[in-house]
């Protein structure tokens, strides 16, 4: 098997809508799920049973594209995911997989490892606890500092090339480690958080993914529920809930952001959506080559999320939306600052 792969689009339903994922990646659904949060000790305590139940009414309504990584909840994601696609044909959906982010005992991480011999060990953990012979795109969790992103590309083509994966992505890293990447094998898509009030990537990551072909997969498009219209400072106090060690959900911070919520929300009155909504259609309409993962945990919100797939905005809605919410509105950091110098942009 060569490097380059056939691209198949998979139909989809309520989503009615597809996008490619590079020049030379997949096509996919116009939405991807993001597994995380059905992980406990996430965003608060999940349901096993509503979290599969999420799973099987994504994929009924055509999302193709699931999103996991081997260090959520320690491997319980993958085991979850692998429960719940038991008895769907492999090629109906694609898995994105994140790899390398070392965790420790009583939690915590403790760096990254993108060794070569590393990246084929931890692949074959993941497809057994999922359950499956390839993972379509894989990807390193973050940069290795340590390790030469030329290196850790090399053995997942190796890997492509043996036949175990699909494509190459990459995860929350800047321009210049994107195009080291792809000349070693084309990638197929960058993973990072891209939102409202997360923008970096605006500036030198999104045009240098547009010049040479990349796609973009946008996680956290409701920056982890803060601009969901759903989350408030209370819920930092649910056992299990870890936003508020973040700074945006922190005193001040979150007071302020909450603010641009509710100026978000009233421009989402003016069309009958919900916030969630409007903020999850806004990253969609930055571009064709962008597909916003939603991280739903339970149906409920998979159906709001999925609504959001038909909200088509005009030049004028998106304008009203910028005047709501401002580039560089946001107050405080996504991560702690601890976690931030992991990270390939700033918010």
């Amino acid at each position: 098997m060569n490097g380059m792969q056939t691209r198949t689009p998979v139909t989809t339903r309520t989503l009615g809508s597809t996008r490619t994922l590079g020049t030379d990646g997949p096509v996919v659904s116009a939405l991807g799920l993001g597994a995380m949060g059905m992980t406990n000790g996430v965003y608060g305590a999940s349901d096993r049973a509503e979290s599969i139940a999420t799973v099987h009414a994504a994929l009924d309504a055509g999302i193709t594209l699931i999103d996991t990584g081997d260090h959520y909840g320690t491997g319980h994601n993958e085991m979850l995911l692998a429960e719940a696609l038991r008895d769907r044909p492999r090629d109906s959906y694609l898995l994105s997989v994140k790899f390398g982010a070392l965790s420790q005992p009583g939690g915590g991480f403790n760096g990254q490892d993108s060794r070569p011999a590393a990246v084929k060990n931890f692949l074959i953990h993941s497809m057994t606890r999922l359950g499956v012979d390839h993972i379509d795109i894989y990807r390193p969790a973050r940069l290795d500092p340590a390790v030469p992103i030329e290196e850790t590309v090399g053995a997942i083509k190796e890997m492509i090339d043996a036949g175990h994966v699909r494509h190459v992505g990459l995860s929350e890293v800047g321009a210049d480690t994107i195009r080291r990447a792809h000349a070693v094998h084309p990638v197929a898509d960058l993973q990072i958080e891209y939102s409202l009030i997360s923008r970096a990537v605006e500036s030198e990551v999104l045009p240098t993914l547009r010049e040479l072909g990349i796609g973009l997969t946008a996680y956290g498009v409701l920056s982890r529920g803060l601009i969901s219209g759903h989350w408030k400072p209370a819920d930092a106090g649910r056992p299990g809930e870890n936003r508020g060690r973040m700074p945006r959900f922190q005193g001040a911070n979150a007071e302020h952001n909450l603010a641009l919520v509710e100026a978000l929300r009233r421009v989402a009155g003016t069309r009958d959506v919900t916030v969630a909504q409007l903020a999850i259609a806004w990253v969609a309409a930055q571009g064709d080559d962008i597909v916003p993962l939603v991280g739903a945990r339970t149906r409920t919100r998979l159906a709001e999320a999925l609504a959001s797939a038909n909200l088509k905005l005009s030049a004028a809605d998106l304008a009203e939306i910028e005047r709501a919410v401002p580039k560089g509105a946001a107050r405080g950091d996504r991560y702690p600052s601890a976690m931030m110098s992991g990270v390939g942009v700033g918010n």
